[in-house]
C-alpha cells in the first residue's frame, strides 16, 4: 500500500499534464488501381511541441501560423514515415494541408500521395512520429483497398508493420485493439483514480462514525466484485453507444462530468454520505467514463465491419486492464485494513490526494483555462 501512496503523490505533480485522450494520430492509407494515397490526421499541440507553430506565443495557434508551417509540417511528418511495396522503398508527396477538429482538438490533416515502382502485394509501414518526443504516442492506422478495411496500431515497441493487401485478419486487429484497450485504461489516470476511489473503502465498514476493518476476505471481495461490475457493465454499454454514433456529447462535458465523478468518489471516502449500494455510484459513473473511451475509436472513422472488431478488443483490453489493477490492489488492501497507515494515511489523506486532483482537472476542463497546456509547455 505504500506504494498505492507514493504513486498519489506522484500523480498529484504529472496528471496535469498528461490529458485523459492521450496523444494520437490517425492515419489512413487508401490503395487505388493504379494510386496510394494517405492521409494523416496529428494534433496541433503535438506538432507545435515538436517543430514550434505558435509564433506569437499566445496559446493560440491560427490558420496563417499553420499556413507559414506547411512545409515544416509535411517535411517532419514524412520523414518519420516509411513505406516499402514489396520491400522496395516509396516516396511519399505531400499534396495538400487542412485542419480538422478531433474530439480532443484541432489537428492538422496532411494528404499524401505514396509513389511506389509498382502497386504492391505486401505493404511494410515504419510509423516513428514523435516516439522520441512520447512514448505513450501511439498511431493508429486504418488501410483501404477494394472495399476492405484492415487497421493496425503504431507503439514504440511495435512501429513496423507488414499488411498483405489480399488478406485481412479479424483476429489481428481484435489483438490490436485489446492491447490498445489495456494501454488506455493503464494511462488514463481519471479512470484508475475514480476506481481506486470506489475501491477504498472495500475493506472497511462504517461504524460509530469511523471506519472499521472487514473481518472476511470474501465479503471485501464481492464487495469490490459488485463495483467493478457495474462499471464494466455501464462504460461497455455507453462506449459501444458513441462508437455507433446514437450517443453524441460535447468532449468537454464528458471529460468534465468524468472529472466530477472522480472528485465526488473521493470526498465520499472523507465524508461519507453514500455507504451502501456502492455499486449503484459506480455503475451511474461508468455511464460517463464509457463516453470518455469512445473518444479514439470515433474519431478512427471505421468502417462497420471493422468497428465492431475494435470495439469488442477494445472492450476486453480495457477489463483486462482493470483486472490486473483490482487483483493488485484488492490483496494489499485487505492485508492493511487494519492499519493506522490504511484507515487514516491512505483511506483518508489519499482521497483528499485524488479529490485534489480531481479538482484541478474539474476547472481546467470546464471552464477551459488551460492549465495542462500550460503546464506542458513548460516541460
Amino acid at each position: 500500500m505504500r506504494y498505492l501512496l507514493t504513486g498519489l503523490l506522484m500523480l498529484l505533480g504529472v496528471t496535469p499534464v498528461l490529458a485523459h485522450k492521450p496523444s494520437d494520430s490517425y492515419l489512413s492509407i487508401e490503395i487505388q488501381q493504379h494510386a496510394i494515397l494517405g492521409q494523416w490526421d496529428i494534433a496541433l499541440r503535438d506538432l507545435d511541441y515538436a517543430i514550434g507553430l505558435d509564433d506569437n506565443a499566445d496559446g493560440q495557434i491560427t490558420w496563417g501560423e499553420l499556413q507559414h508551417h506547411h512545409d515544416a509540417v509535411a517535411a517532419y511528418s514524412l520523414a518519420h514515415l516509411d513505406i516499402r511495396a514489396d520491400g522496395e522503398r516509396c516516396v511519399n508527396h505531400a499534396t495538400g494541408h487542412l485542419v480538422d477538429k478531433h474530439s480532443d482538438g484541432a489537428y492538422a490533416v496532411l494528404r499524401f500521395a505514396v509513389l511506389c515502382e509498382a502497386m504492391p502485394r505486401v505493404l511494410a509501414i515504419r510509423y516513428r512520429l514523435f516516439f522520441d518526443l512520447d512514448p505513450s504516442h501511439r498511431g493508429l492506422l486504418r488501410l483501404q483497398q477494394q472495399g476492405h478495411t484492415q487497421t493496425a496500431v503504431f507503439s514504440p515497441e511495435q512501429s513496423e508493420r507488414g499488411v498483405e493487401l489480399a488478406t485481412q485478419s479479424s483476429w489481428r486487429e481484435l489483438s490490436e485493439f485489446a492491447k490498445e484497450g489495456v494501454w488506455h485504461i493503464w494511462i488514463g489516470y481519471d479512470h484508475i483514480l475514480f476506481l481506486i476511489s470506489l475501491l477504498l473503502p472495500a475493506v472497511v465498514t462504517r461504524g460509530d462514525r469511523q471506519w472499521q476493518p472487514v473481518m472476511y476476505f470474501r465479503s471485501a471481495f464481492f464487495e469490490v466484485l459488485k463495483v467493478v461490475t457495474a462499471f464494466t457493465v455501464a462504460h461497455s454499454v455507453t462506449l459501444s453507444l458513441a462508437v455507433l454514433d446514437i450517443i453524441n456529447l460535447p468532449s468537454r462535458w464528458v471529460e468534465s462530468a468524468i472529472a466530477a465523478s472522480v472528485l465526488l468518489a473521493a470526498l465520499n471516502n472523507v465524508y461519507p454520505v453514500v455507504l451502501k449500494r456502492i455499486w449503484l455510484v459506480a455503475f451511474s459513473f461508468g455511464l460517463i467514463h464509457g463516453l470518455g473511451f469512445a473518444g479514439v475509436l470515433n474519431d478512427l472513422g471505421l468502417p462497420d465491419s471493422s468497428l465492431a472488431v475494435a470495439l469488442v478488443g477494445f472492450n476486453i483490453g480495457v477489463e483486462a486492464g482493470q483486472f490486473a489493477i483490482v487483483s493488485t490492489f484488492l490483496p494489499l488492501a485487505f492485508l492493511l485494513r487494519r492499519s493506522w497507515f490504511y484507515q487514516r494515511l491512505t483511506l483518508n489523506f489519499g482521497s483528499l490526494l485524488i479529490a485534489a486532483v480531481a479538482l484541478f482537472w474539474l476547472l481546467d476542463r470546464s471552464l477551459d483555462i488551460g492549465w495542462t497546456a500550460l503546464i506542458s509547455a513548460s516541460n
